[in-house]
């Protein structure tokens, strides 16, 4: 039932006892100590029977939420910051192109979802920060609408899950009215991002979780009942939903994990009420409800995200061939099995899944300027070669010319160690290697693979490679002894030099189109060098030939392999970001992210410093409060009697706990990190402020406050009117709205904050002026004033500058930066040479300047419409040559088809690269 939150009188008890009260204020003797599981001083914290004024104060509350998430929810009307990335996604669900994310899909979904029922076509590919929602019709608003509403939902969540915990209806409303006013939180849900689905999810399992806890302490009685199932299993969906978002989901996961395991292990200790058999049977509801439900949930989304996604797309390269098979038009029909001399065959990479062994009619820009191989990542006719043996076949009348000579007589399967020539369809050219160094990648251990000869020529000793079949990653006996279609894994070892065919993940300039490099490596890792044959067409293999195929992985197949794709390339997100931060600067704020910056405007993520900073004073109470009990019940004394000191321990130790979880996994991680990583750490602070000052306010009778509840309501409206206050003074950098130098400077409480204030006017009367536009300005014509004749003389080719308007300066400066983005004067920065590397970072900044030398702010901080990349959901080959090689499966070449075509077919044939003969027949090759 509902409580009130008057003080009830104590009821009178002996010395000897400890003068403890229950949540409603009654005092109880703690020699009537529980002989079950059930918890001393707890009652029944129903939240659906909460008082209608604490539902009519509720539902106030949730208005003015909505009130402060909605307004203005259409500004700005253009691409924020990742909603490039987010929104993309919705695009390519609808459109049904297969991406790769390092998030699971439930947050895309919705936001899909809402954006297809608004009317989204996903025709608008939110490609650039900045780019206009207006003009194409995007619907933008609704898409926005979802984490929005989401956000607003978060405060009825949190008001319950403090009446949950037995707080006062006061101290409720103070959490409630924190959320709303944190100026992070409010940011992050006004526009298309996956945190405001990741915390309303969090949230909700905390309420479910902090219910159930309710019932389960009240001992035997409630155990099974429907109240003690509906939450139990309302965790269970709160948990499925929070790890379906985002793997921090599984953070969320481990703290109830580990508050199950105390619960089954206080269920051991009470041998009055728990049989084995009954404690079996809570185990199980546990197990069910918390485990086989989440997991459940997160396997039918994910088989949900298959459904939607049938066709290729730019993140297919990250996946198997087998994987990429199921994908339409991926698959192919049934080829051949048996490889023989003479076939057709496309050729492609095992391990880097960049795609096939590729050859076009472009030539190296350096080292031998001879034709180049590359891999290729879609199918084309330029990646089929024919295979030649390193002698033409004997007829009745001496060797047989010709690519056609194999294609009369028996098949002549190739064997383990066979030696052969690849001969390129297309272009007429061989596959060849010598002892020069490859453009990109000039290691000494690494040759470089080029396309050699032309038609009718013989070739030479150097096109002569050694079939080395990978007994070990071959299927079956008969693929161990001869090449076989898919199930031979084999090396192609280069005769004359001993190097073997090598790709990785190192991609070439534009001269190379951007394709993966091909090299013949002398010390190449095994899995890099691991070839394997897709096509295979000879006229000798008709109808009735063997086939083969890959095969189906099928669902449980396909999504083990998304798992671990996902996982390796969230591991590699290492290179340094301009916005990111670590676990150590969140809880103080020391830093925040720049979201968006256009007419003198700009977001900028960061918190309400008097919310973030209180919440992390509470997080200390607490863990001074626990070194202080520790150190006393070390030395004898009961503290853990007294029913207020233990609940304190135990009732904020399970909030800090999951503040714990939340935060402290994040200082494993060498990846990316950034503000936003924090929010659901900081929904815990925030509850353990709440939880510590109800407590001091009406639990704990020593401090005085108890008794004195006008000073508890006085402190809740002192904190809501100072949290206002400071929301009000960071409003503009949450909304995007206008602002002035003078008011931007004065909030600029910290160094590290580095959001521009130069980006706003010194008057919010500027912003009647419309600024011009440094990437639309046009130039207009200089009046004429009456009686200048020098103007007939002036050239007619040249445009007059007119006194008005603006000019556009470029200025470099360096600076340096430490980790955590403090500039370094110069005798730091002489401190530190030798001792540590500097990392090189460029940003450009275009400052309009009008006729009177003043400065027009206008654009982001950064180039305005480039959208920084992003860790958590882009992730792009590198091209450094000097990185050691690894498996190097996250890193596949990716590009469309269409682009790739549409750049070779516009290179220009110069007299020095056009297609020519690597060099004539009597020319001695390298």
């Amino acid at each position: 039932m509902g409580q009130k939150d008057k003080p009830s009188k104590e009821v009178p008890i002996q010395a000897a006892d400890l003068d403890t009260r229950t949540s409603n204020g009654i005092a109880i003797p703690a020699k009537d100590k529980a002989k079950d599981f059930s918890s001393q001083g707890v009652t029944d914290n129903d939240i659906f029977m909460l008082p209608g004024s604490d539902f009519q104060l509720l539902g106030f509350l949730t208005a003015v939420a909505a009130l402060v998430r909605l307004f203005r929810i259409y500004q700005p009307s253009s691409v924020v910051f990742d909603e490039v990335h987010f929104g993309g996604f919705a695009s390519k669900y609808i459109k049904g192109k297969f991406f790769m994310d390092v998030h699971p899909p439930l947050a895309k979904l919705l936001l899909t979802l809402a954006g297809w029922l608004a009317g989204f076509d996903g025709e608008f590919d939110f490609k650039d920060i900045g780019k206009d929602y207006i003009e194409p019709g995007v619907p933008y608003v609704a898409m926005r609408l979802l984490p929005a509403l989401m956000g607003v939902m978060t405060i009825p969540t949190i008001f319950l899950t403090l009446k949950a915990t037995d707080c006062r209806t006061m101290t409720a409303a103070m959490g409630a009215g924190l959320i709303i006013f944190e100026n992070g939180l409010l940011t992050q849900s006004r526009l298309i991002l996956l945190d405001s689905p990741l915390i309303i999810f969090t949230a909700f399992t905390a309420l479910a979780w902090t219910c159930f806890t309710n019932q389960h302490e009240q001992g035997p009685s409630k155990a099974f009942d429907a109240s003690w199932w509906f939450w139990l299993v309302a965790t269970g969906l709160g948990l499925g939903a929070t790890v379906s978002v985002k793997w921090v989901g599984l953070f969320t996961i481990a703290w109830v994990g580990s508050l199950t395991v105390v619960q089954l292990w206080v269920l051991v200790g009470d041998t009055a009420t728990v049989t084995p058999r009954k404690w079996f049977k809570h185990f199980l509801a546990r197990f069910f409800c918390l485990i086989v439900i989440p997991l459940t949930i997160y396997l039918g989304l994910f088989a949900i995200h298959f459904i939607c996604l049938v066709n290729p797309g730019d993140g297919d390269g990250f996946m198997s061939s087998e994987f990429q098979a199921t994908l339409n038009s991926k698959a192919m029909q049934d080829v051949p099995a048996n490889v023989v001399l003479g076939s057709r065959v496309s050729i492609r990479h095992h391990n880097t899944h960049g795609g096939y062994l590729h050859s076009h009619n472009h030539m190296y820009p350096t080292g031998s300027k001879q034709q180049q191989i590359t891999l290729y990542p879609h199918k084309d006719d330029n990646n089929m070669w024919l295979l030649e043996n390193q002698t033409q076949p004997e007829g009745h009348d001496g060797p047989i010319a010709g690519l056609n000579a194999w294609d009369t007589g028996e098949p002549v399967p190739i064997k383990d160690g066979a030696i052969l020539r690849l001969y390129h369809v297309v272009t007429d050219r061989r596959l060849h290697s010598h002892d020069v160094r490859p453009p990109v990648s000039e290691a000494e251990w690494q040759n470089e693979v080029s396309a050699y000869g032309y038609e009718g020529f013989e070739g030479d000793a150097n096109d002569f490679f050694r079939v080395e079949i990978v007994k070990s990653l071959s299927d079956g006996v008969a693929a161990k002894a001869h090449l076989r279609t898919i199930e031979t894994k084999f090396r192609l070892i280069h005769v004359m030099t001993g190097c073997a065919l090598f790709s990785h993940k190192v991609k070439l300039p534009d001269w190379g189109f951007e394709q993966q490099e091909v090299t013949c490596a002398k010390q190449g890792t095994l899995p890099n060098s691991i070839w394997y044959i897709e096509q295979n067409e000879h006229p000798l293999l008709g109808a009735d030939a063997e086939k083969v195929n890959y095969r189906n992985p099928g669902f449980f197949g396909k999504f083990w392999e998304l798992q671990k794709v996902m996982w390796t390339t969230n591991a590699g997100l290492v290179e340094s970001h301009a916005w990111d931060s670590r676990p150590p600067s969140w809880p103080i704020l020391r830093r925040g992210i720049n979201f968006w910056g256009k007419d003198r405007r700009q977001i900028y993520l960061i918190g309400n410093p008097v919310i973030w900073w209180s919440s992390t004073a509470a997080i200390g109470i607490y863990v001074l409060f626990k070194v202080y009990s520790v150190l006393r019940w070390q030395r004898g004394f009961q503290d853990y009697s007294n029913l207020n000191f233990k609940r304190f321990d135990y009732e904020i130790g399970t909030t800090v706990l999951g503040w714990a979880f939340h935060y402290f996994p994040f200082f494993l991680m060498h990846r990316q990190l950034f503000l936003h990583h924090y929010f659901p750490a900081l929904y815990f602070a925030i509850i353990t402020l709440c939880q510590v000052y109800d407590f001091a306010t009406n639990r704990v009778s020593a401090l005085g406050l108890r008794d004195r509840p006008a000073i508890g309501k006085s402190g809740v409206a002192a904190l809501l009117a100072i949290s206002i206050v400071v929301f009000t003074l960071y409003a503009p950098l949450s909304y995007g709205n206008q602002w002035t130098q003078r008011s931007c400077n004065k909030v600029q409480l910290l160094k590290t904050w580095d959001f521009d204030c130069s980006v706003f006017p010194a008057e919010l009367s500027d912003y009647a002026i419309a600024p011009p536009s440094a990437g639309n300005a046009q130039q207009t014509a200089a009046p004429v004033a009456s009686g200048a004749n020098e103007q007939k003389n002036q050239d007619v080719n040249v445009t007059p500058h007119p006194a008005s308007e603006p000019s556009i300066s470029r200025v470099e400066k360096v600076e340096y930066r430490d980790q955590d983005g403090n500039i370094l004067d110069e005798t730091q920065v002489k401190e530190l040479e030798g001792k540590v590397s500097f990392e090189t970072r460029y940003e450009t900044r275009t400052r309009v300047i009008d006729s009177e030398g003043k400065e027009i702010a206008d654009g982001p901080v950064g180039r305005e419409g480039v959208a920084p990349p992003h860790p958590d959901v882009e992730r792009l080959p590198e091209t450094a040559a000097d990185q050691p090689e690894d498996d190097g499966r996250e890193y596949p070449a990716r590009a469309s088809p269409e682009k790739d075509i549409r750049k070779e077919k516009s290179v220009e044939k110069a007299d020095d690269g056009k297609p020519r003969p690597a060099s004539e027949p009597s020319e001695a090759t390298r």
